[in-house]
């Protein structure tokens, strides 16, 4: 197949192999509440670093079983402790350094926005770019981070959306899609936005992910 008809079967593909996102990999049950919000800053802090995502997402899952789920647990945590728990999820190349950013991170929260992250959401009051701006206020958090947390959170937080970022349009691009936000959410019909954003990154960041998706649309 060729042309749009082409397209749309490699976006269906695409989805139906690796459609989901992040955070329901690690675990969060995505919600407009302080708890799974938090959750999912720590899991974009962790998957912004220079490691493979799998490490990250274990290590997130690793921190949650550690009972560090929330700010003040992460706060009142020793440095130790949490070096541990990334260190059991295989977080090991930069635990040391993220250990004591998790810490500060937490700190900020607790005291700029009393530990909800819908408190930081108000006072962007729906400017994208400053959403995105006080996300980079936290330590560990770049403009990585934030295009992660942005990329996820859309599920909620809908003046985030529709995010289709550069990692996601890098995916696209391997995948001989158009690198255009727009063409890309018309060819997935009703996919939710994060959902077809996160699956593009896995193209973008494994090339047996694009190359299994395109046999698997030939093959359609």
């Amino acid at each position: 197949m060729a042309g749009r008809d082409g397209e749309r079967a490699v976006v269906r593909a695409l989805v139906d192999a690796h459609g989901e996102t992040y955070a329901h990999e690690a675990g969060i049950t995505l919600q407009n509440t302080p708890q799974p919000l938090y959750r999912l800053l720590v899991l974009a802090h962790l998957l912004s670093a220079r490691i493979r995502g799998p490490v990250a997402v274990a290590a997130a899952r690793a921190l949650h079983e550690a009972g560090l789920r929330d700010p003040r647990r992460m706060a009142a945590a020793s440095w130790q402790e949490r070096v541990d728990a990334l260190g059991r999820g295989g977080y090991r190349r930069y635990d040391e350094r993220t250990a004591t950013q998790l810490g500060e991170a937490a700190e900020l929260l607790l005291d700029r926005w009393g530990g909800d992250l819908r408190r930081l959401r108000a006072e962007a009051d729906g400017d994208v770019d400053e959403l995105r701006r006080l996300l980079r206020e936290f330590p560990g958090v770049g403009p990585s981070g934030a295009a992660i947390f942005l990329r996820e959170v859309q599920a909620v937080w809908p003046e985030a959306g529709p995010q289709v970022d550069a990692k996601a349009l890098q995916g696209a691009g391997r995948l001989g899609l158009p690198q255009d936000p727009d063409r890309l959410l018309a060819l997935a019909g009703g996919t939710e936005p994060a959902v077809l954003s996160s699956a593009l990154v896995r193209a973008a960041l494994d090339k047996d992910v694009a190359e299994d998706t395109l046999r698997e649309a030939a093959a359609r």
